[in-house]
């Protein structure tokens, strides 16, 4: 009698048992049930006998004593720790907390806090605590954030970063914070806010702001860094935002109003002689040059073979689907230009649709600059590395969509979607 193992596989013997030459029931039954003894005992306990009536007691007795704790041991003593405990509620706790490990509508939140917490919180009291969410602590909380990130940072918050990004919601009508714009995520049938999002150094949360769904993103930048700046009465503030939101209006504004700031610049859109200048840079890899505007601001631009490099792949790419589709003669109006009025335009008789390849070659004298735009007087190295940072707010909102699912928005008033960014916020 032996014991065999097969768990990886192979035929491996374990042990063997015994043997005799008595070939009755009896001396087989005893090597028999000495290898499941063996079998259950040899790796520790295997089994567990649930019939008797003592453990089916002590497993009841048990039962009633566990529950999970697992989000507020860990999650909410960091919730302690940044100092949100000072809105003494715990309701605010519990939906940052279960945001956090399980987001879910607010329904599902309190199917969820019922089930593995025995909270019992009814539905319609979460919704008007989203009210007093609104109404006393959104600026509190936005306080206690940026005392937290002044702490971690050694005190001083002179380096800003601010992007913003777009919130679908799916719903038909609009209204008068839910309307159709320009969406990030391609939904541009759909009514949506803008989220503009303001972070300090390794992208510590400072303050945020929503705004109509229409408004140009470039129109929210300034308001929010205005309040910003008022209310923790801060001197000195550089601004870092990306390409999107530099406008000619902004950038007088910023200047100004005294903010020292470092823009991403659309070095394409230059005069023809900053671009001549650019062109005539000749930069090797890694390197960078300043060249000084009439506006008493500098144009950094650097050169990256890395960036070279995925400039070329994009344009090769793009250039391949261009082709097919030209092939194929699927060309539309569409794939030409759909904006503004020109859905209107109606495409008659034989038109002859080809690709300009000298464009194309003569954009691959931009592959991997970049262009940076600044008032302040800070090094090359420092205005790149600075403005290199600018992903970690990106990486912010990746966060908020996808972790913490700050979208489905259920909720119509402004307060409410206010109220729910706000515990996002909180989770972030």
């Amino acid at each position: 009698m032996q014991i065999i193992d097969k768990s990886r596989g192979e035929y491996k013997m374990v042990k063997t048992i015994g043997s005799s030459n008595d070939a009755t029931e009896i001396n087989i039954n005893i090597l028999y049930n000495q290898g499941l003894d063996y079998i259950e005992h040899y790796q520790g306990q295997q089994t567990f006998d649930f019939s008797t009536r003592d453990f089916k007691q002590t497993i009841k007795q048990s039962i009633q004593k566990i529950y999970i704790d697992g989000i507020h041991l860990l999650l909410g003593k960091i919730y302690t720790e940044i100092g949100f405990n000072e809105v003494c509620d715990d309701l605010l706790k519990q939906l940052v907390l279960v945001r956090l490990s399980h987001p879910a509508s607010k329904l599902r939140t309190t199917h969820y806090l019922q089930r593995y917490f025995s909270v019992y919180i009814n539905e319609d009291r979460i919704y008007r605590y989203l009210d007093k969410i609104y109404t006393n602590h959104k600026e509190t909380l936005q306080q206690i954030s940026y005392n937290h990130t002044k702490k971690i940072l050694g005190g001083i918050v002179n380096v800003v970063f601010y992007d913003v990004t777009t919130i679908y919601f799916q719903i038909d009508d609009e209204d008068e914070i839910r309307k159709r714009g320009f969406s990030k995520e391609g939904r541009h049938q759909n009514p949506q806010i803008v989220l503009g999002l303001l972070v300090g150094l390794e992208g510590y949360p400072l303050a945020y702001e929503i705004h109509e769904g229409n408004k140009f993103e470039g129109h929210t930048m300034l308001p929010v860094i205005d309040a910003f700046k008022a209310k923790y009465q801060l001197d000195k503030l550089i601004v870092i935002a990306d390409s999107g939101l530099l406008s000619s209006s902004n950038v007088k504004e910023l200047q100004d109003k005294g903010y020292e700031f470092i823009l991403g610049a659309r070095i394409k859109n230059e005069s023809t002689a900053v671009k001549q200048k650019i062109l005539s840079l000749k930069l090797d890899d890694k390197t960078s040059a300043i060249i000084n505007k009439e506006d008493a601001t500098r144009l950094i631009v650097g050169y990256t073979e890395r960036r070279a490099k995925k400039d070329k792949h994009n344009r090769d790419r793009g250039l391949v689907k261009l082709e097919q589709k030209v092939k194929s003669g699927k060309m539309t109006k569409s794939s030409i230009n759909n904006r503004g009025y020109n859905k209107y335009l109606k495409l008659e008789g034989e038109i002859n649709i080809t690709i300009d390849h000298e464009k194309f070659a003569q954009d691959a004298v931009w592959d991997g600059l970049k262009g940076y735009l600044t008032n302040t007087t800070l090094s090359r190295n420092q205005i790149i590395s600075n403005y290199g940072q600018l992903w970690k707010i990106e990486k912010a909102f990746r966060v908020s969509k996808h972790d913490l699912k700050i979208r489905p928005i259920y909720h119509r008033l402004q307060k409410r979607i206010e109220a729910h960014i706000t515990i996002n916020f909180c989770g972030l």
